[in-house]
């Protein structure tokens, strides 16, 4: 429930070096077609970040069109299929959702988990709510759907060889270091880099942090980019 505002440091930070282009995650419920989306409006070939379900959504891209992806970077996301107890919760949270109660629900149930303490956090929680709420309970429910109805993407991991970036904030409660421990794992050619002082949101909680990690990656993708065969990659 987040649009490019959630990279505003990093868009602002990068830009002037190199094109930056943001999609947000609507206009599908499965993460095959959100993937479809992200492919039909990226250049031919490109450096891919993505967080939380944007991370979900990136690794779909990967397993459609690995080829095309110069340089991978998964923040405080997740690889496996959604947990048999965070499925139950989808249900009752879209109802709610649809029923009027949007706001409810990400501020009682969701944006609580998202972010360690520290003298920002109220504002990043107030920007989150804008954002959630500027998107409205129908992309809510999509969204929940495409999480609850993800699939494993383990082996596409193993199989991707570029570059990639593994980042997550040490105070994650909604996606854990260890998860981030085993995508480094699962990805032949990877970094995992652990955030202090942040939660589920680093590129807003610690963005220059955030920004210094993806500038190191993005050097690795450049010189992929330069130097390898389309073909090879994946």
């Amino acid at each position: 429930m987040c649009d490019a505002r959630l990279f505003g440091p990093q868009i602002n930070a990068l830009s002037p070096d190199r094109p930056v282009g943001v999609v947000d995650m609507i206009g599908a419920d499965t993460v095959s077609g959100l993937a479809s989306r992200v492919l039909d409006q990226a250049p031919p070939r490109f450096a891919l970040a993505g967080l939380s379900m944007g991370g979900i959504v990136a690794m779909e891209v990967v397993r459609q069109a690995a080829q095309r992806v110069v340089g991978l970077a998964l923040m405080d996301t997740n690889p496996l299929a959604e947990a048999d107890t965070v499925r139950a919760r989808r249900g009752p949270q879209m109802a709610r959702a649809c029923s009027g109660r949007l706001f409810d629900v990400m501020r009682d149930e969701m944006k609580p988990n998202y972010l360690a303490r520290g003298p920002e956090r109220q504002n990043v929680l107030d920007l989150c709510m804008e954002m959630a709420m500027d998107l409205g309970p129908e992309v809510f429910c999509a969204q929940s759907i495409a999480l609850r109805d993800r699939p494993d993407q383990t082996e596409v991991l193993r199989r991707y060889t570029g570059p990639s970036l593994v980042l997550c904030g040490r105070e994650d409660g909604l996606c854990p270091l260890s998860r981030h421990e085993l995508m480094h794992g699962l990805l032949p050619r990877s970094s995992l880099v652990v955030i202090d002082g942040a939660g589920h949101l680093p590129c807003l909680e610690k963005p220059a942090e955030t920004t210094r990690a993806l500038r190191d990656w993005l050097k690795e993708s450049d010189h992929e980019y330069r130097t390898s065969d389309p073909a090879e990659i994946g």
